[in-house]
């Protein structure tokens, strides 16, 4: 039997990728995306999540590392995750990607029916990084984008094939993040579990003392810990998350600076300005017009037919769950 090249995981993503930016498949959890132009380095937030690229390029940069990821190397990230990213792409030759979001619960039920019982590193994972994508996970993707050919097999068979995708990432030599995620009681688990309640409740007021008891962690050891995971300290990541909320909800539910700004846990307006400009480069009103304008160009194209075997999906056009599209 011939071996599939990545050209494969391109024709499939071509078809399943019906539209510009990210949107969901057949199956929960599962995102796919296309972007037909370049976009230049931006602040994102990520989900914890595994990335497949089957053509174009992607860079992510986080405090002073850069991680590649293409149809040879996949991205994981095991937290939420401010960053930012680089699109490589072209109308003739688009970016195409799948996203696989990470469940902790899911993760550590799989990982106490690994024989093995892998112990979590002593070491501190970084939160984000970047793989060679190995022949046995490629194949493994291929039959996932298969299986989201059809919505019935996606809900039927889907499940299995992510449950495969996810235990061969665990069992790569990087795979200690996600092992790390999944043990409660690790430094990096105690971590990961302040990042989620931030990610959550971030219009609530925080303090880094609390925010280091939860972790039952020193403040000086929680400060330490926390940039070796996410490369900023906790309020500028409070202050990253609160920033992009305050985008969406002026982009896509139409409210003002201020009220955004006061929605995401902001109680000084002019305040709020002067940090998003600073973030984003622009001003609330500019970026939520820019915002607006790559909307309203994401329209859904029509679905290309490619190999018999392989049938179409119907465009299934809506919101994908990320934090901001990629």
């Amino acid at each position: 039997m011939p071996v599939r090249t990545s050209d494969v995981l391109a024709d499939l993503l071509n078809n399943l990728a019906v539209q510009e930016g990210t949107q969901p498949s057949a199956m929960n959890g599962v995102h796919l995306v296309r972007h037909s132009k370049p976009q230049a380095r931006e602040p994102y937030v990520y989900e914890p999540s595994i990335i497949f690229v089957g053509q174009g390029r992607k860079i992510g940069y986080l405090g002073e590392d850069v991680y590649t990821y293409d149809a040879r190397n996949y991205l994981v990230l095991s937290v939420p995750l401010p960053l930012e990213c680089e699109v490589i792409a072209a109308p003739k030759k688009p970016l195409l990607a799948v996203t696989l979001q990470v469940n902790p619960t899911a993760l550590a039920e799989l990982l106490v029916e690994m024989d093995e019982g892998m112990p979590v590193s002593a070491e501190m994972p970084r939160a984000m990084y970047s793989a060679p994508l190995t022949q046995e996970l490629r194949a493994s993707v291929i039959r996932l984008l298969e299986c989201l050919q059809s919505p019935l097999d996606g809900r039927v068979l889907g499940p299995s094939v992510v449950r495969e995708i996810i235990y061969r990432v665990l069992c790569g030599e990087r795979g200690g993040a996600l092992r790390g995620l999944a043990a409660r009681h690790s430094q990096f688990g105690q971590i990961s579990r302040v990042l989620r309640r931030i990610h959550a409740e971030y219009p609530q007021a925080f303090d880094v003392e609390t925010m280091a008891h939860e972790a039952n962690m020193s403040l000086t050891t929680f400060h330490h810990k926390f940039k070796s995971v996410t490369s900023v300290s906790p309020l500028q990541y409070l202050k990253s998350i609160r920033l992009h909320k305050a985008r969406l909800l002026m982009a896509h539910d139409g409210m003002n600076a201020n009220t955004a700004a006061t929605k995401v846990g902001y109680e000084s307006p002019s305040q709020f300005s002067r940090e998003f400009k600073r973030f984003f480069g622009r001003s609330p009103l500019e970026e939520a017009e820019r915002v607006k304008e790559t909307l309203r160009l994401a329209v859904p194209r029509p679905s290309v037919t490619i190999r018999a075997r392989w049938p179409s999906l119907r465009d299934d056009p809506g919101d994908g769950s990320l934090a901001r599209r990629r």
